[in-house]
């Protein structure tokens, strides 16, 4: 390579002739000829010796167009291999292209208010959440495909209540709902591949259509994939969290921030474009969709009902019918019959007791209301025989069996 360039340098530039330059370099005249002919510096090559994988190559090619992920095990099994599986492999690896299928990525255009991308991150902190617990808990982040504006906030659980309550929230903030909504396989939103019933009801309050992504294709989402990535990253390190209201404030204090950043791909600043993307977004309804956790139960002596893993109290008058409860991210609400017979703060541990002092000071007053009128009850039962009772004098005993009384003394004679 050295000589190659020298040589071209004394004759073109020096214009020195090639018996001057065979005698400088020491080098025969036939290679300063080869060197000033080609206007590419030599490329030494090795001649290949060939390999023992190439006569069977027609057979491995055979059974690739038959199953082209069957693995290299097999085929060498197949083809009757005896010798090391590693130039197999080798070869299986250069030849694997040309039987994987063509699935080339285009060049997305996202327009305003089109679309807005969910995903859940896992940060692997584990947050304090009560009863001396600690648990990882998931993160909704939301990112609107055209002014890259981004925002999040930890939910208690992946119920699709939760992950609904999740996604109003984080709606209700922008002010406005995309178009679509682009979701993964996650289980409570379309895990078999189909919408559930719980996520359709919510896309059809707001106006909006929940769209899946094809299985194993993270590159649908990859604006919110690496999003999670950023909060991974920038927001993460360095910090620690009392709870899940810690988490969510400091996460709440620091989106500003990364709506202000530069994007290099928008060309700008999420939170400079994110008018524009309001604008061709729909409006919010006039009533709130059905978000949270569920359910109808009758409740029970032990005046508790059970959500996600904890008890809680009701007030105790209700004991015996029908209440509805709500979990809300926040609140435990039970109402029966039109009163609110319960109101406490979530609990995001398991397990635990939530109790109101006033439903166990109702539930006393009752105990006592309820045992002093059994009492009362069996006491009148006693006291007021419906026959009389007649009664016989003892000497009618005695006669009886023949025994007599000293009537001065008392004593048996």
């Amino acid at each position: 390579m050295e000589d190659w360039a020298e040589i071209r340098r004394l004759h073109k530039a020096e214009g020195m002739p090639i018996k001057a330059i065979v005698r400088h370099l020491g080098i025969a005249r036939n290679t300063v000829r080869a060197a000033l002919a080609s206007e590419v510096p030599p490329l030494y090559q090795r001649p290949s010796r060939g390999s023992l994988v190439d006569a069977v190559e027609p057979e491995v090619r055979k059974l690739r167009m038959v199953d082209a992920k069957m693995p290299a095990t097999v085929i060498a099994e197949r083809i009757g291999w005896e010798h090391s599986i590693t130039i197999l492999k080798d070869r299986l690896r250069q030849i694997r292209p040309e039987y994987a299928g063509l699935d080339p990525a285009d060049r997305l255009v996202h327009e305003p208010g089109i679309a807005a991308q969910m995903d859940l991150w896992f940060p692997e902190p584990r947050i304090p959440v009560g009863f001396g617990q600690a648990a990882m808990l998931p993160v909704l982040v939301m990112t609107l495909t055209f002014s890259r504006f981004l925002t999040a906030v930890m939910l208690p659980s992946r119920q699709a209540g939760d992950l609904l309550a999740g996604m109003w929230q984080l709606i209700s903030q922008v002010g406005a709902v995309s178009k679509t909504l682009v979701w993964d396989r996650e289980a409570a939103i379309g895990g078999k591949g189909k919408v559930t019933a719980a996520a359709a009801a919510f896309a059809g309050t707001l106006a909006t259509r929940i769209v899946l992504a094809p299985p194993r294709d993270p590159e649908f989402k990859g604006m919110t994939e690496r999003n999670n990535g950023f909060l991974e990253t920038s927001f993460l390190p360095g910090r620690s969290f009392l709870s899940p209201a810690d988490f969510n404030l400091q996460l709440g204090d620091w989106l500003p921030r990364a709506n202000a950043r530069t994007v290099r791909s928008l060309g700008g600043r999420p939170v400079d474009v994110l008018e524009r993307d309001l604008a061709a977004m729909t409006m919010l309804p006039p009533h709130p969709p059905t978000t949270g956790l569920q359910m109808r139960v009758r409740l029970g002596r032990d005046y508790y009902v059970r959500v996600d893993g904890n008890d809680y109290s009701v007030d105790p008058r209700m004991i015996g019918r029908l209440v509805d409860v709500t979990a809300t991210l926040t609140r435990v609400i039970v109402v029966g019959d039109g009163v609110a017979a319960a109101d406490h703060e979530r609990s995001w541990a398991t397990g635990g007791v939530i109790t109101d002092p006033g439903h166990v000071m109702t539930a006393r007053g009752l105990r006592s209301q309820y045992w002093t009128a059994k009492r009362e009850r069996e006491g009148a039962g006693r006291t007021a025989p419906q026959h009389r009772v007649m009664f016989r004098d003892t000497a009618d005993y005695d006669e009886l069996f023949g025994v007599r009384i000293d009537p001065t003394t008392g004593e048996v004679l």
